[in-house]
């Protein structure tokens, strides 16, 4: 096999020299296009060449791979081929390479001999590694949060991961995150609140291609043993927590109105009260307005056998009259009520003309504001 490939290639170097001297008026019409390739499928370029040619060469990342003559192909490799076509009056050369390897990703050209024209395109080669949901199918309890990790591992590019979700759940997210240790490794980790059975679906999706890998899983939804319900940490079912929402919001509420309505009575009652209070101060001021005026009127005789504790002055021992004229003014003025019906008037004149000697002293208590006269009998 060895010595094949080494007869192939001395093969080449002798035509090659043997093109060398002879000219080519050809020229590239198109050059090769850009492919993207899995690992393992073939890719295929194309270089359109005028009529005149004699050499075609084809090089993958700098290296001759395959030359094509007009009398056949001269291949160094099984893994690279050729075939030919023509098409108005032109012809097509495309060069296969089989069996891609990551190791194939790099440049193509294509040229002619003797000639600075070439056409040039890149082969990006992609790599579709492993996807698994540890664990396979998981048993997990109803309501009760749960996650679900799916890994694409030796993926080249990192492929998109997602999820398709075959049971009925409360609530479901996903995120993704590259593994640090190995950059061609990817995971997603899908949080779900399961409520009952199902399956649930990782999907990889490779981008530039048509790749779609994906991985299935079965979940059993249990219900939660009894005794855990009472447990500390046990979570409340989504309805219950709803409900419970609900109620504390419609309580809050009510509260709140509760308060308005009684501040709104306090007010009410603060405005009423005062209105009240000086509809009574009111009363009791008229009332003790007319118990003055009646008292006044009712007033009777002076008692002169009344005696007072407080000191005597110089005046009162002497029995002068030290009582201001708008006192006796308005004593009289008291008095006449009775005067009319008692006859006063004779006893008041006989009085008046015995002299002070025979009158006893008259005092008035003037430290408060009410005036009161006290009149004693010697």
């Amino acid at each position: 096999m060895e010595g094949a490939a080494e007869r192939g290639v001395l093969a080449m170097l002798v035509v090659l020299a043997g093109l060398a001297a002879c000219g080519s008026g050809s020229e590239i019409i198109e050059g090769p296009k850009n492919v993207t390739a899995l690992k393992g499928s073939e890719a295929r370029f194309n270089c359109t060449i005028s009529q005149g040619w004699k050499l075609i060469m084809w090089a993958l990342r700098g290296t001759v791979v395959l030359s094509v003559t007009p009398n056949g192909s001269i291949i160094t490799s099984d893994r690279f081929t050729s075939a030919s076509y023509q098409e108005g009056g032109n012809f097509i050369s495309e060069m296969i390479i089989h069996d891609v390897q990551l190791s194939d990703a790099g440049q193509v050209k294509c040229s002619l001999q003797n000639s600075d024209q070439d056409g040039a395109a890149f082969l990006s080669v992609q790599v579709v590694g492993q996807l698994l949901i540890p664990g396979g199918s998981l048993v997990v309890t109803e309501d009760n949060p749960c996650n679900v990790t799916c890994r694409a591992l030796n993926w080249t590019p990192l492929p998109g991961l997602s999820w398709e979700i075959g049971v009925p759940v409360s609530h479901s997210s996903y995120y993704s995150i590259p593994e640090p240790e190995d950059l061609q490794s990817v995971e997603s980790i899908l949080a779900l609140t399961p409520q009952g059975n199902g399956t649930v679906t990782c999907v990889a999706e490779m981008k530039g291609l048509d790749v779609r890998e994906s991985v299935t899983v079965r979940l059993t939804v249990v219900q939660p043993p009894l005794d855990s319900i009472d447990k500390p940490g046990t979570s409340l079912p989504t309805w219950a927590i709803v409900l419970l929402a609900v109620s504390l919001s419609l309580l809050l509420i009510l509260i709140i109105v509760l308060i308005i309505i009684l501040c709104c009575c306090v007010s009410r009652t603060e405005k009423e009260e005062p209105s009240y209070q000086s509809e009574i101060r009111k009363s009791a001021t008229v009332k003790t307005s007319k118990d003055t005026l009646g008292t006044k009127l009712e007033i009777g005789n002076e008692n002169y056998g009344y005696h007072s504790d407080e000191p005597r002055t110089i005046h009162e021992w002497l029995g002068l009259d030290t009582e201001p004229a708008s006192l006796h003014d308005k004593s009289s003025e008291a008095s006449v009520p009775e005067q009319r019906s008692s006859r006063q008037p004779h006893q008041e004149s006989n009085h008046r003309q015995l002299g002070p000697a025979n009158h006893p002293p008259v005092s008035f208590n003037m430290g408060s504001p009410k005036k009161v006269r006290n009149v004693t009998l010697v």
